[in-house]
């Protein structure tokens, strides 16, 4: 609150956007947002819109009555990342929250009014490719977010995953098989209304389009990358 406050007036007067950091700020007590939200709103008096990244057991944690007192506070926006739908790829990456945990918890902030920006990771499932694109597809589906992302795994040094790749246990698939993951991914998606982009940063082949209505044109655009048709974001670009 006093890194807030002491911006300046003319920033305070006109951000209406705040993102509560980090991994997983659901997680915080109500007491917490309570005190958050109230003097967020209290300084920036024309604030819409605070978002925050949550795992689904924090969503499950909160009540649907606490949901919806954080979305009368302004909390309208949960950013959750299941990375993927496959409950063994989620057990090999740890990830802690199976499939089922993700659609209860899609559930539950629907029923509180907050939209969902669910986040898959490509490259992840290295030896379930596939089984990882479609499962990831579903899940899609039944937690049917306003936004979905796509982002390519990347190994970071100090990680687990660095180590696992160190030790050739763990090696990020060729680009072509991203895109024919991302290709599976899509086609096993079915939602009602969501906007779809793959314009991380770690991404080789950058897309936007809304889902269902760009579907099948975002698929064509995939099939005219493998085919070579496309030029792909060289490593460069890509700022890593």
């Amino acid at each position: 609150m006093e890194d807030v406050s002491r911006l300046p007036e003319a920033t305070r007067r006109t951000t209406r956007r705040v993102f509560v950091a980090d991994g997983d700020a659901l997680v915080m007590p109500m007491t917490d947002w309570r005190y958050l939200l109230d003097g967020l709103h209290r300084i920036l008096p024309n604030l819409e819109r605070v978002s925050a990244y949550a795992m689904a057991r924090n969503i499950l944690d909160k009540s649907e009555a606490e949901l919806r007192e954080l979305r009368a506070g302004g909390v309208s926006m949960l950013y959750v990342g299941p990375e993927s739908g496959d409950d063994v790829t989620l057990k090999r990456i740890a990830k802690g929250d199976d499939a089922k945990a993700h659609v209860d918890a899609a559930a539950l902030a629907h029923r509180a009014d907050i939209q969902l920006s669910v986040i898959a990771l490509l490259g992840i499932g290295r030896e379930r490719m596939r089984e990882h694109a479609e499962a990831t597809g579903r899940l899609v589906s039944a937690m049917n977010p306003r936004y979905f992302s796509a982002l390519t795994v990347t190994v970071v040094p100090g990680t687990p995953l660095e180590k696992e790749a160190r030790r050739g246990r763990f090696e990020v698939p060729p680009v072509l098989s991203l895109l024919e993951e991302l290709q599976w991914m899509l086609k096993a998606t079915e939602v009602t209304d969501t906007i779809f982009r793959t314009n991380h940063a770690s991404n080789y082949l950058p897309l936007a389009g809304r889902l269902p209505d760009d579907k099948d044109r975002l698929l064509e655009i995939l099939d005219a990358a493998l085919a070579g048709q496309i030029a792909l974001r060289p490593d460069w670009m890509r700022a890593l």
